[in-house]
């Protein structure tokens, strides 16, 4: 038996034995909740982590249809806020019977642009309201150009209002207003409804213009009060390809070549005195719609209206349009024309495309709506003909000599020479470019060859016509297959479409051959060599040599350009034509390229002296007769560096050169027309 003890002591023995009881139970605790931890971490090793799997997209944008839109939108834009540059929107749009919901969208895929560069980035207040009521939009998750408003039964118009904030510095965008000018593209400007062809959407628009300004455009005005006008009730296909230019200072010149043939030149400049037109310079514009007509046999417009602004401010552009064109050159080329040779082909190019590209286009260059994604895969005849005959019927206007005209063919070929793209990258595949890269610049163009179904294209056109030439005794000629080609339903400004098929077709309708293969190995094989047969064909020849081309030269300084492309491989540019001296593209494998030189480098001096242009033709020039390499100084970022190059053959001046005994198809090509004007 136990001594017995006192209670108090007792009491506290039991209250300990209680804690270490309860202490005991928790450590039991944690011990079987740890094994069950441990347990199902077994567990969860033996059962592997699921991979990620895809969210189902949303439902897809509709597709267009072709059937008539409900009703008319009434599109009201306002450009007068010159200082902010600001473009306001309102839009009401009546809704189809019993829809739940309203999709509009911006126009994305621009025809001319071959690109998905619909300016949304420059929106901004974006308010839709449904019934006068306002509505939240929601943009599409997939589609950033679609836009759903949810809609009440019984709605019956969606109104939409927002700003196009017009670029104010060139890194945000082309200049496309300032105090003096505007240049007013439909597109950037309004929404439409998802669903429909846009042929089949009509518009009621009105524009508010800034007291005193003139406008011009291909659209039909209904009604003109002061700086308020409205154009005649116009479907969204026409009215995105109806740009308008207005300004403060403004001149008209009629350039038709018959009077069933309306043909309008539409100058707005920074200054009244940009606008003056010598007698001989208006002729030469007259003779170009005159020399078209020859040449295409057929108009496919009521009227044609150039839209020309003539700016330091403003940005320049070129892009076709049915029944106009937006074009933009510098100030001077007007007052300044005897030295702006390089820039004349603008006007014949563009208006080309009123046959070739706006009437005649690819089958899958045309798209329902301006949200369908186009294919550029033909744009070598769209593009690289319209370059063939832009030059073609500027020597024939008279707006650049023959000659000269000569001399661009030679810098064309010559730079190709230069140019190892071609060893990897067939012409077909650089039509492919303004959908990969935008028309963004790359760095080395001589071998990523971007865009080049332009003018390599060019060449290829003119071979063909020197072959069809010599095929036919010089009988027929390209002229011939353009009025077979390009020349079809006069007066209709329906497009038509074509493929491949279609163009060899025409050419053996003109000239049967084996076009197919001809145009294929040059096209679409890999071919490097460089299609010369045009040139060759025509009675010249491709040489180089120390000899400057005066007029090329004079039209490089006034922009602070240099080109050694054929000689070191390289080109020199001053920025807007001041400031540094800057490398702007390195040919690649050439001397340049091999001795480091690259792009965006700032050349310093050569041979010890500050460069200039004519100090680097010199030393190239002195370098041929001793055989001393170029010392070259270069400055990139913040590091100086010098390099040798030893390059001792001339400056290789590219020249077209008269190969006697052949056929001068050439000198043919480039004379004014003796065809007989068409009888619409």
């Amino acid at each position: 038996m136990r001594e017995a003890q006192p209670w108090p002591l007792l009491q506290g023995r039991i209250f300990l034995a209680g804690v270490t009881l309860l202490f005991m139970r928790k450590i039991a605790c944690l011990a079987i909740a740890s094994s069950l931890v441990f347990a199902s971490c077994a567990l969860a090793q033996e059962q592997p982590q699921p991979q990620p799997q895809p969210v189902p997209m949303p439902p897809p944008i509709p597709q267009p249809l072709d059937k008539p839109y409900v009703g008319p939108v009434k599109l009201d834009v306002n450009i007068t806020n010159l200082t902010d540059r600001v473009e306001h929107v309102h839009e009401v749009i009546p809704v189809v019977p019993g829809a739940k919901q309203m999709i509009l969208l911006y126009p994305q895929w621009l025809p001319g642009d071959h690109e998905p560069d619909g300016p949304i980035k420059m929106l901004g207040g974006i308010i839709t309201t449904v019934d006068g009521q306002r509505v939240q939009w929601v943009r599409d998750r997939v589609h950033m150009y679609a836009f759903h408003i949810p809609l009440t039964p019984g709605a019956k118009t969606v109104g939409v209002d927002f700003d196009y904030l017009s670029p104010i510095k060139p890194s945000a965008g082309r200049i496309e207003m300032d105090q003096n000018l505007a240049d007013l593209e439909w597109n950037e400007v309004l929404m439409y409804p998802a669903g429909y062809f846009s042929r089949d959407i009509p518009f009621d628009v009105t524009l508010h213009l800034p007291d005193g300004w003139k406008y011009a455009t291909a659209l039909e005005t209904a009604s003109d009060h002061g700086s308020t006008v409205k154009f005649q009730q116009t479907p969204l296909n026409t009215l995105v390809d109806s740009p308008l230019y207005a300004g403060r200072y403004y001149a008209r010149f009629d350039l038709s070549p018959t009077k069933t043939d309306m043909v309008h030149l539409n100058i707005f400049a920074d200054k009244p005195e940009d606008l003056k037109m010598t007698p001989e310079e208006l002729q030469l514009h007259k003779n170009l719609t005159l020399q078209e007509d020859k040449l295409y046999g057929s108009h496919h417009y009521k009227h044609y209206d150039f839209l020309l602004l003539l700016s330091n401010k403003v940005g320049g552009v070129g892009l076709e349009h049915h029944q106009s064109s937006e074009d933009g050159l510098g100030e001077d080329y007007l007052t300044d024309w005897k030295d702006g040779v390089l820039e004349r082909d603008l006007l014949a190019h563009e208006s080309t495309h009123s046959w070739n590209g706006k009437f005649r286009r690819p089958n899958d260059l045309w798209t329902p709506n301006f949200n369908v994604p186009m294919r550029d895969n033909l744009l070598w005849v769209y593009e690289g003909m319209t370059q063939y005959w832009g030059n073609v019927l500027t020597a024939r206007a008279g707006m650049r000599t023959p000659e000269q005209t000569r001399d661009i063919f030679a810098r064309v070929a010559a730079g190709f020479e230069a140019s190892k793209g071609r060893d990897w990258r067939p012409l077909v595949d650089t039509t492919n470019q303004p959908i990969i890269s935008q028309r963004t610049p790359v760095s080395w163009v001589s071998w990523q060859r971007p865009e080049d179904y332009y003018t390599e294209g060019e060449l290829i056109w003119l071979s063909v016509d020197t072959k069809i030439r010599q095929l036919t005794d010089d009988k027929k000629s390209l002229d011939d297959f353009c009025k077979k080609f390009l020349g079809v339903y006069n007066g209709s400004m329906i497009t038509d479409q074509y493929d491949f098929q279609d163009i060899v077709n025409d050419l053996n309708a003109v000239a049967p051959y084996d076009w197919a293969k001809f145009l294929r190995t040059r096209i679409y094989d890999l071919h490097p060599q460089v299609p010369e047969g045009g040139i060759t064909r025509g009675g010249y020849k491709l040489v180089y040599n120390d000899t400057p081309i005066e007029w090329e030269q004079t039209e490089f300084a006034k922009y602070g350009f240099a080109d050694f492309s054929t000689s070191l491989g390289l080109s020199v540019g001053a920025p807007h034509g001041g400031g540094a001296a800057m490398i702007g593209n390195v040919w690649w494998g050439s001397p340049a390229f091999k001795a480091g030189l690259v792009p965006d480098t700032q050349l310093v001096s050569v041979n010890g002296e500050a460069y200039t242009a004519k100090g680097l033709r010199e030393a190239i020039l002195a370098a041929e007769k001793d055989h001393k390499p170029i010392e070259i100084q270069y400055r990139r970022g913040k590091d100086y560096k010098t390099v040798s190059i030893p390059y001792y053959g001339g400056l290789r001046i590219p020249h077209l050169e008269r190969v006697d005994g052949k056929t001068d198809y050439l000198d043919q090509i480039l004379a004014p027309s003796k065809s007989p004007l068409p009888k619409f």
